[in-house]
């Protein structure tokens, strides 16, 4: 467990379950793990290798040791782990049969509830995950448009595990040379930069997707200008709301910026961690994947798993609690304190030049810079590792309904004794305090 606990809050790990754990998970799972973001190589060799259990805004790993956690199941989980009122959801649900052979009442209640959210929305098709929702999109845009490119925007890092997307990334292998071409890049809040790409193959764009925010707002009506550029050019504007639906506005993003896109993507937060993802669109362009119409039929979705009623049942419960609690308010209540005061953290011990809590409230990350102000793997591993021995576990610093103020106010404990320990490494160097190798980027030719 917990060997002692030095002045700074500092704790040495006994980790040997986990590491046990670890070797064991390489050996049957490619990776040791099921989403490359959860990888070893992701982490500082102190890190806890083996999560055992959650609640609220802690978890525990398997040799006992607790954390704050941030950032939770990859940003799906803004309510907290083991959230009663989704679990008791799930379980009534689960009670009555998971899967059957024609459509569930749920299905017809989740569709309705959450149409009823999202403004310009007509149509609603679920699935598991959020690779699947966006793929369907971009095969749809394709099929309604008759053409084969795709603009993505550059600037957000993960769009889907299929080909279309990884094609823009060093992480290419096992992808035919045919489908790299058909994938585009424009910079976010540079409308000049799709207008190019719209000049430079006219009448043969058929999607442009982008999130509508990241860790910056959209700037001099940039969403807008995309529309209209979509709009002039017959191509469908996707908006991939993965991480910002339900945490900008119950509406989405696109409620919170004012613009309506032909379809959306919805997944992460949806379930607070159940496998429920969803492609939303106009009717005129959903219908497409349907049996009312004479166009060419597109074969949209159509996963076994894709409408489990404990799924739907875990959305309908996330959706009304939003309904009926601040959440949204919340998560920006806490994130803008743990911004300021971990922040004034940082200018306390004279490191805020190399480490800043940049983004929205609601979506905080950090930048690691090294001594000659690069960003670094190494200095960013460092941070994590002192995080973690301070007892908080966050690959990012973005909060869920569960962290209270009492939990950032311990954040921002730790993150000024490893701010300390950061100030010593750019004075002495980071390999005399970083234990175990640098994380690794995840879009990386080789190993």
């Amino acid at each position: 467990m917990i060997r002692g606990c030095a002045d700074d809050g500092a704790r040495q790990l006994v980790l040997d379950r986990s590491r046990d754990a670890q070797r064991r998970l390489h050996e049957l799972i490619p990776g040791g793990c099921h989403t490359y973001a959860k990888g070893d190589d992701q982490f500082p060799l102190l890190a806890p290798g083996v999560i055992q259990r959650g609640n609220g805004c802690r978890v525990w790993d398997l040799d006992g040791n607790e954390y704050i956690e941030y950032g939770m199941g990859g940003r799906s989980v803004t309510l907290g782990h083991a959230f009663p009122p989704v679990l008791e959801a799930a379980w009534q649900a689960m009670s009555q049969g998971t899967n059957f052979s024609r459509p569930s009442h749920l299905e017809l209640e989740c569709a309705e509830q959450l149409l009823g959210l999202i403004d310009g929305a007509d149509m609603v098709k679920f699935t598991k995950d959020g690779s699947t929702a966006t793929t369907a999109a971009v095969k749809l845009a394709r099929a309604c448009t008759g053409r084969e490119l795709v603009a993505l925007c550059r600037d957000h890092p993960f769009f889907s595990y299929d080909d279309w997307f990884l094609a823009t990334t060093p992480v290419d292998a096992g992808i035919p040379a045919a489908v790299r071409p058909l994938s585009l890049a424009f910079s976010y809040n540079d409308p000049a930069s799709l207008e190019a790409l719209f000049a430079r193959y006219p009448h043969q764009i058929a999607a442009v997707m982008l999130e509508p925010a990241k860790y910056e707002h959209p700037r001099d009506g940039f969403l807008q200008r995309v529309q209209q550029l979509c709009r002039s050019e017959g191509a469908l504007l996707v908006l991939d709301e993965m991480i910002t639906g339900f945490r900008w506005h119950l509406g989405g993003a696109q409620k919170y910026y004012g613009v309506t896109p032909d379809l959306s993507t919805f997944g992460k937060a949806l379930g607070n961690g159940f496998a429920i993802s969803a492609l939303l669109g106009k009717r005129q362009y959903m219908e497409r994947g349907g049996l009312r119409h004479q166009d060419s039929r597109v074969f949209l979705l159509s996963t076994t798993h894709g409408a489990e009623t404990h799924a739907l049942a875990a959305a309908r419960a996330v959706m009304s609690f939003y309904e009926q609690h601040p959440v949204i308010e919340h998560l920006n209540q806490v994130g803008e304190q743990l911004q300021v005061d971990g922040n004034q953290a940082l200018m306390d011990q004279g490191v805020d030049q190399h480490v800043r809590i940049v983004g929205l409230p609601c979506n905080l990350v950090f930048t690691t810079l090294d001594a000659a102000g690069q960003p670094s793997q190494a200095y960013r591993s460092l941070f994590l590792q002192e995080l973690i021995r301070r007892g908080v576990l966050a690959t990012s610093l973005v909060v869920s309904y569960s962290h209270q103020p009492a939990d950032i106010a311990r954040t921002v404990e730790a993150i000024r004794g490893a701010a300390g320990v950061y100030r010593r490494a750019l004075e002495d160097g980071v390999e005399r305090f970083l234990v175990g190798s640098p994380s690794r980027t995840v879009y990386r030719r080789y190993n």
